[in-house]
């Protein structure tokens, strides 16, 4: 595309020249004939691993697959390093020629070269081949297009040792009309980072090999008149192979019979996918006889302490070959998915069945297996059938393979026609086995308590030496009494949900610790007397592969003496402004028996809600409370009517260096009472809690009263979990539109403590009109106009955010239902699926959401009645975010605050753009990648590399070539690529 703007004087007529220069030599320059015979390849990268080690210094594996019908050889290539320079034309001497197992048609050619490169950074290793072989039809005259393949390295010491994903399958296979046809690369990491798989279009490099090289250091023959910077397009209509475009719909491409992933729907419109994660690609079903091409790029993600990093990109083009054959495609079998512990042998036995028709009976069977840990792990046949194959796998573990994913072996069976031609060939099915290795438990944790100086309670803890001298880390876990948490056999790590919380981390070859109880500012508390601790501890690996142990035994000790215990907080009167609370704790007991040596006091604070955070709690209005028998006090000019409050209690011994515990906090009891069915005939009432007690032993009472005046009478009781519980009031005495009242009384008790076992709490009251819930309400999230955003001269400027609206109405559903709410909660999420949070209460029909980094979310809606009662939520209404992006052909970096950075001028959300500036001579002189996180996005400032001195150059006046890959924050995560000119100014 050709893009043209209004310039200042005198630059209008150099970029008309440089305009000129390009569509002559390159948009416009015809296809030379050249040799058809290239069908697939990939180009694999690995770090320099001699002694002493160059990290700029990278090594390359080039595979290409050769049409042996072609009488052209490939006997060497031109390889583009990303740096500005190039092997020259057929620099690169082919280093094996050799012919695949069971295709013969086709050979692999194999080419080692290096390169050190002049600093760190990405680069770009690509390979240009001429030409793609005939008679691929999913592209237009496929033996007069380019090959082309790249591999993307990102050299950073700091990442240190990096291997590209390494291929083990061949990029050629073969299909049959009207069976699913499968492949799968074998692809894995030798560091363990993450891998994922993109399908993409066939590539090809308009400019040619010539066309692309550049002059200096190459000469004669292998010089050309480019600049090293290749330039990749799709090929001329590429097609992904199930396009019903191919056949024009005569026959249609459809979807036959299938079990596996995706599941087949029989005449449905043909697929074709590839897993993201494992790169298994499924075509249900070839329709056509010929060959298809198609690439894909797998993305390199290294795991990093604050999250994942993109450190690598390979695209490799693979043919598939479809011929129509009586021949029914073999059925495999693997084994489940698999965990092991670190040490354990893995064995699987895999079998495959070949399929069978009258003119294609059963033939043998051969099976593959493809994955990163061959060797040592071995697969050997025994058995090829007919009836069956048969083949067994084992891999002997060790710590080192410890790692956060799983790792992928790919089991193939390929059956063996007797009489193999290209119309009857030997087709395969794969599948994949996912074996996940975890490292083992730390052995015989043990838990003593101890006295430490200052009189502060610690506890001791001691465990084997670990198995795995490769650990990281070990992570400490503390919580008061036992865990009913069990870890499984692959269950890594210490949920939340255990109650366990972390306390410290400690090196791999630590063999113990003491416990002082050490806050946030690094000053040891103590343990509290009379608690029973227990504590866990896990092993994690280190990165990239990462990974976790299973969690240890618990061990558990008690820490003698007995420390102050909340054991009632209690809502002594309900009111929005007197509320009042009973607060009682016991009497603390010292280590040992005795009396406590110094002066003592408790500070006793409050604060709102359920789950408050530390800085929340305020001291209540009479304390400390200096004597030791001061164990209760009532808290006045409460509102209980509205609001929970949770107390906390610090029990201080004034010594020379004071020693302060804090018992665990508790709250208040907490009732709801509200409306259970639209024929308004009963009530559910719920209540909530946080408290150190156990309420779940012994029944909750519920209490209830007929008006707003008289007495409660007790109407029954319930079981009360660690958090809370419910009661439905199904009286049948109840009338629709009377007013009722409700409070409950908890009974807790703390184990282990005979006298602690009947503590009786209330929760506030809580009064509500019987009437029936109200009406769904039916909302409209009215659309951000993308296009007229996208037409802005500017968008958004400075401090410029989304504004969404939303607007509703009173449903009639359910049947008999309210509708006449006298509130609404609206609701939000940023994403399509997720959580909802809530956004506020509104008593209109209508509702501005401001000040928006961006448009797209998701909203839904609850009305609220008089009572109380809740509606069932609305629809949900969602919108994305729009997808746009214009950049500039002109910025001034003279540093007058005007115009100094190239920016976008009109954009919508994105996620990252990875940026890249080049000079006229096609080299980079400029990249860097920006986010969401960055307040401009590029924000390039025209300066260029870093000189000596570590000083950053400027780039002179003129135009300048850009290549922008953009991924947008829409939920679909769109990525776009922007290539034009921009022309410096100062």
């Amino acid at each position: 595309m050709i893009q043209s703007f209004l310039l200042r004087g005198g630059a209008g007529a150099r970029l008309t020249l440089l305009l000129l220069l390009m569509m002559t030599g390159l948009s416009l320059r015809p296809h030379a004939a050249q040799a058809s015979h290239l069908r697939a390849g990939d180009i694999q990268a690995k770090v320099d691993t001699t002694s002493p080690a160059n990290p700029r210094r990278i090594f390359f594996k080039m595979v290409l697959y050769t049409d042996n019908s072609s009488p052209v050889d490939q006997p060497a290539a031109t390889i583009f390093f990303g740096d500005g320079t190039s092997s020259c034309i057929d620099g690169i001497p082919r280093a094996v020629k050799r012919a695949i197992p069971g295709n013969t048609d086709t050979s692999v050619n194999i080419y080692y070269f290096e390169h050190i490169y002049p600093a760190t950074g990405g680069y770009n290793v690509e390979f240009i081949g001429e030409n793609r072989n005939d008679g691929v039809v999913n592209m237009s005259d496929s033996k007069s297009q380019s090959f082309y393949i790249r591999t993307y390295v990102y050299i950073d010491p700091a990442l240190g040792l990096n291997h590209s994903p390494v291929f083990t399958a061949p990029a050629i296979d073969k299909a049959a009309t009207g069976q699913v046809f499968l492949h799968n690369p074998g692809a894995y990491d030798a560091d363990q980072d993450s891998l994922a798989f993109h399908l993409m279009a066939s590539q090809q490099v308009p400019a040619g090999i010539r066309g692309t090289v550049g002059g200096f250091p190459c000469s004669g023959q292998g010089a050309g008149t480019g600049n090293n910077t290749p330039v990749p397009r799709p090929v001329p209509n590429f097609r992904f192979p199930s396009d019903q475009a191919i056949t024009a719909g005569n026959p249609r491409a459809v979807q036959v019979a299938y079990g596996g992933v995706p599941a087949g729907v029989v005449d449905a419109d043909a697929i074709f996918v590839q897993d993201v994660n494992t790169g298994q690609i499924t075509w249900n079903a070839p329709v056509a006889v010929g060959f298809y091409n198609i690439a894909f790029e797998v993305e390199e993600w290294r795991r990093v302490p604050l999250g994942r990093r993109l450190i690598g990109r390979v695209i490799r083009d693979m043919q598939i070959i479809v011929t129509a054959s009586t021949n029914l495609r073999p059925t495999i079998t693997i084994p489940q998915d698999i965990c092991v512990v670190a040490g354990q042998r893995v064995t699987g036995t895999v079998t495959a069945v070949d399929g069978a028709t009258p003119s294609s009976p059963q033939s043998p069977i051969t099976l593959f297996a493809y994955g990163g840990i061959f060797p040592p792990a071995t697969f050997r046949q025994t058995a090829s059938g007919p009836p069956q194959a048969t083949g067994t796998f084992s891999w002997q573990t060790t710590c080192s393979n410890v790692a956060k994913v799983p790792y992928l072996v790919v089991f193939k069976a390929q059956d063996n026609p007797v009489l193999p031609s290209n119309t009857n060939p030997a087709l395969i099915d794969e599948k994949t086995w996912r074996i996940t290795v975890v490292g083992p438990p730390p052995q015989n944790l043990r838990a003593t308590p101890t006295a430490a100086a200052g009189g502060l309670n610690s506890m001791v803890l001691n465990w084997d030496t670990y198995t795995c001298a490769n650990a990281a880390h070990f992570y400490i876990y503390r919580k008061v009494n036992p865990s009913t948490f069990t870890p499984g056999p692959c269950d890594t790590g210490i949920p939340a949900s255990s109650g366990y919380v972390r306390i410290a981390t400690v090196g791999p070859n630590m063999t113990t610790f003491t416990d002082l109880n050490t806050d946030a500012t690094n000053t040891n508390r103590g343990l509290d007397r009379g608690q029973n601790y227990c504590y866990r501890i896990y092993a994690d690996f280190p990165l990239p592969a990462g990974g976790e142990s299973i969690a240890s035994n618990e061990a558990c000790a008690q820490i003698s003496g007995r420390g102050a215990l909340l054991t009632n907080v209690d809502v002594a009167t309900t009111s929005a402004t007197t509320g009042q609370m009973a607060v009682r704790w016991t009497q603390p007991r010292p280590t040992g028996g005795g009396s406590f040596s110094s002066a003592v006091r408790y500070n006793l604070s409050r604060a709102e809600g359920l789950t408050p955070a530390a800085a929340d709690f305020v001291p209540v209005a009479h304390g400390p409370f200096t004597a030791l028998t001061d164990t209760s006090y009532v808290d006045l000019g409460l509102d209980t009517q509205n609001k929970q409050y949770t107390y906390k209690l610090e029990f201080v011994q004034a010594l020379a260096t004071p020693i302060s515990e804090i018992s665990p906090t508790a709250s208040s009891v907490r009732v709801s009472a509200l409306p259970a069915n639209v024929a308004a005939s009963a009530i559910t009432v719920s209540w909530t809690y946080n408290v150190p007690w156990d309420n779940a032993t012994q029944p909750t009472a519920i209490y209830r009263r007929t008006g707003n005046a008289g007495p409660y009478v007790r109407i029954g009781t319930a079981a009360s979990t660690a958090a809370g519980g419910t009661y439905a009031d199904r009286d049948p005495a109840l009338v629709k539109g009377q007013n009722y009242c409700y409070y409950v009384e908890t009974n807790g008790r703390y184990p282990g403590f005979a006298f602690l076992s009947s503590l009786l709490n209330r929760s506030q009251e809580r009064c509500l009109t019987l009437i029936s819930p109200p009406c769904t309400p039916v909302l409209t999230l009215l659309p951000t106009n993308c296009d007229s955003l996208a037409s802005l001269s500017e968008f958004p400027r400075l401090n410029e955010k989304y504004t969404n609206r939303l607007r509703w109405t009173v449903g009639n559903t359910p049947a008999g239902c309210d509708a006449a709410p006298v509130s609404y909660k609206v609701y939000y999420r940023p994403t399509p699926t997720g959580r909802f949070t809530l956004l506020g209460t509104t008593t209109a029909t209508s509702y501005v959401h401001g000040n928006l980094a961006f448009s797209g979310g998701c909203y839904a809606l609850q009305a609220i009645a008089g009572s109380g009662a809740v509606s069932d939520t609305s629809n949900v209404a969602c919108q994305d975010n729009c997808v746009f992006f214009k950049l500039p052909n002109i910025f001034t970096p003279n540093g007058d605050g005007a115009n100094d950075q190239f920016r976008p001028k009109n954009s919508s959300p994105v996620r990252r753009v990875h940026f890249q500036a080049f000079n006229r001579w096609g080299t980079k002189v400029f990249e860097n990648t920006t986010t969401s996180d960055d307040p401009i996005l590029i924000n390039w400032d025209g300066g260029g590399p870093t000189g000596e001195a570590n000083t950053k150059l400027k780039n002179v006046d003129g135009v300048y070539f850009y290549l922008a890959e953009v991924e947008f924050a829409d939920f679909a995560g769109t990525k776009r690529t922007y290539k034009g000119w921009v022309e410096i100014v100062r």
